[in-house]
């Protein structure tokens, strides 16, 4: 988007491998790291907006965006974590992709809304977010083509069962099919393992084997399946906030070091990787 805006969609269209707990907790992470961090809720489920304690039934929601062209400003609301502001959505987003489906430029409705507001808050002398998390829905539909067509890259969540790659290969193609049609720019910034059990040797084999396949592109740091971490939503709270001190808020807390330290670098070096 601007330079020092990255843009990233959470992607995977498996459900259950941790992208809504991804997109909360790794934007609590780097608000917690000292970044402004604006989540955008693409999934019609709306639990990002749940899991921040954030009313589904917002004034305005991601659907007023996307079909009815309101500013993405006017649906930007506070969370409970200092530095994070959140884009909600609810139930009327499952009638976005029919309502935009034969519009002219269905694809690119989220990348001009985010164009559109951070060029206002340059026009405005604010200061625009360091990052925009886009939580995605479990479909490589046309809200997902909306998402990377929006992004400068792509996390995808990946979790540590037997068919951890089933589908992957797909959502590649999909991302390598936006690159050449819709955004050229667009790359991957790796791939997170998540629900990690170090007392399940199949966790230990998924993870060796997919770092085998992937080698550099999968992120260092592992998410482990832990219970505060699948907790803390229900309080209407990231777990860095909710137990700030278990191993799920470390984890989250490392992977935001590392997202953060590639962003660094990409900047120093002027590219978008």
């Amino acid at each position: 988007m601007t330079k020092n805006t990255r843009t990233i969609a959470i992607v995977n269209q498996k459900g259950g491998v941790g992208k809504t707990t991804t997109s909360i907790n790794l934007a609590a992470a780097l608000a917690a790291l000292g970044q402004s961090v604006l989540l955008v809720d693409l999934d019609p489920q709306g639990n990002a907006t749940t899991g921040l304690g954030v009313k589904r039934k917002t004034e305005n929601t991601l659907y007023d965006v996307i079909v009815e062209g309101t500013p993405l400003r006017e649906a930007q609301v506070d969370t409970n974590v200092p530095g994070l502001k959140l884009i909600a959505s609810d139930m009327d987003m499952s009638g976005a992709e029919i309502s935009i489906g034969a519009s002219e430029g269905r694809t690119t409705r989220l990348k001009l809304a985010l164009q559109t507001y951070l060029e206002n808050c340059t026009a405005r002398n604010e200061e625009a977010p360091d990052f925009v998390l886009i939580d995605c829905p479990p479909a490589l539909g046309l809200l997902t083509v909306n998402a990377l067509a929006a992004s400068d890259s792509v996390i995808v969540p990946l979790q540590c069962e037997f068919f951890a790659l089933e589908g992957l290969s797909q959502l590649l193609k999909t991302v390598e099919m936006a690159k050449g049609s819709l955004n050229p720019s667009l790359v991957i910034d790796g791939v997170m393992l998540t629900m990690y059990d170090k007392r399940n040797r199949l966790s230990e084999q998924v993870a060796a084997d997919v770092r085998e396949h992937l080698g550099r592109a999968v992120f260092k740091t592992i998410i482990p399946r832990n219970v505060r971490i699948a907790e803390a939503p229900s309080f209407g709270k990231p777990v860095l906030l909710y137990d700030p001190h278990c191993a799920g808020s470390k984890a989250y807390m490392d992977l935001g070091k590392e997202v953060l330290a590639r962003h660094k670098k990409a900047i120093k070096q002027g590219k978008k990787v």
